[in-house]
């Protein structure tokens, strides 16, 4: 075997695996880029985190977004899709108003 053919063969694992860590990084990227922020469904007026049912056609909950649930109520999100956002890998959501 030449030495020619043998770097060949180097140059082109190389390559691939190159390319392969590429369409990974980007990959990542594109999962995590999502501006959709979490939403859970909870009562306008009390807050209470309720079962996402409640939230569908007909239902008496509405979808909270951001925050979190404590003791059975919703916190630090806001019922306003538009005043929380996501950010990308390990993003943060930013808490809006809690709406009423």
């Amino acid at each position: 075997m030449d030495t020619s053919s043998t770097n060949k063969r180097r140059m082109r694992s190389g390559a691939v695996a190159l390319g392969g860590m590429g369409l990974l990084a980007a990959t990542l990227v594109a999962c995590g880029s999502s501006k959709e922020p979490d939403k859970r469904c909870a009562s306008r007026s009390t807050l209470a985190h309720l079962n996402n049912k409640d939230c569908k056609s007909g239902g008496t909950g509405a979808y909270y977004y951001g925050g979190s649930v404590k003791n059975g109520k919703v916190t630090g999100g806001s019922f306003d899709k538009s005043a929380v956002t996501r950010g990308g890998i390990g993003g943060h959501s930013s808490s809006g108003s809690s709406g009423g």
